[in-house]
C-alpha cells in the first residue's frame, strides 16, 4: 500500500515539475516577445509563434497525465484537489503563453514602424516576470502567504496599464495618422496586463488547494 502511495506522490511531484517547466516557457516567451517589440525584430517574433506550439503540447501532456492519475489512483479529496489545482494552473499558463504570442503577432503587424514604444511596457514586463517567479515558488511549496501577495502586485500592473493606455489615447488626438500603430501598442499593454491577471489566478488556485475553497484575488 505504501509503495503505491509513494509512487502516487512521486507522480504528483513530476506533474508539478512539468507545470513549472511550462510556466517558465511562457515566461521566456513573454521576455522574447517584449524584446522583439522594442527591437522591432520580426524574425524573433515569428520564432515565438513557432515556440508556442511547445507550450500547447506540454499542456496536452499534463492534462493526459492528470486524467490517468485520477483514473489509476482514485485519489482522496486532498490529492484530488492537488491534481485539479495543477489543471487550473496549466490553463492559466497556456493563456499566458497566448498573451506572449499575441505581443509577437502585434510586432509582426507593426512591421518595423519606428515610432517609440512606451518604456512603461518594460516595467510592466519586469513586474509580471517577478510575479511569475513568486507564483511558481508559491505553487511548488503550496505557500498561501506568498500566493496572497500576488493580488497587490497585480494592482500595480493594472494601474500602469491604465496610465499607458490613457497616454496612447492622448497621442491619437495629435497623431490621427498613427492610429493603427497606437492601437497595436495598446493591445500589447493589454496582453501584459492579462499575463499578470493569469498569474493572480494561479495564486487563487494555490489558495483553493490549501484552504479547500475558492478565493477571488482579482
Amino acid at each position: 500500500m505504501s509503495t503505491t502511495r509513494e509512487q502516487f506522490q512521486s507522480e504528483l511531484e513530476q506533474l508539478k515539475e512539468e507545470v513549472i517547466k511550462m510556466a517558465n516557457l511562457s515566461g521566456e516567451a513573454l521576455s522574447k516577445a517584449v524584446d522583439s517589440l522594442f527591437n522591432q525584430d520580426i524574425e524573433q517574433a515569428k520564432a515565438i509563434l513557432e515556440e508556442d506550439k511547445k507550450i500547447d503540447e506540454l499542456e496536452t501532456e499534463i492534462n493526459e497525465k492528470s486524467v490517468l492519475l485520477i483514473a489509476k489512483q482514485q485519489p482522496v479529496a486532498t490529492d484530488l484537489r492537488q491534481i485539479i489545482m495543477s489543471l487550473r494552473v496549466v490553463t492559466d499558463v497556456e493563456r499566458m503563453g497566448d498573451n506572449a504570442k499575441n505581443i509577437a503577432k502585434a510586432t509582426i503587424h507593426l512591421d518595423k514602424n519606428l515610432s517609440a514604444i512606451p518604456e512603461g511596457l518594460k516595467q510592466m514586463h519586469e513586474i509580471a516576470m517577478d510575479m511569475l517567479k513568486t507564483s511558481m515558488h508559491a505553487f511548488k511549496y503550496e505557500d498561501i502567504t506568498i500566493a496572497s501577495k500576488l493580488a497587490k502586485t497585480d494592482d500595480k500592473v493594472d494601474k500602469m496599464y491604465k496610465h499607458i493606455v490613457s497616454e496612447l489615447l492622448g497621442e491619437t488626438a495629435t497623431n490621427p495618422d498613427k492610429i493603427q500603430y497606437i492601437m497595436q501598442v495598446a493591445f500589447c499593454a493589454r496582453y501584459l496586463e492579462r499575463f499578470a491577471d493569469h498569474i493572480t489566478n494561479i495564486g487563487e488556485s494555490i489558495l483553493y488547494l490549501v484552504k479547500g475553497k475558492n478565493y477571488n484575488l482579482n
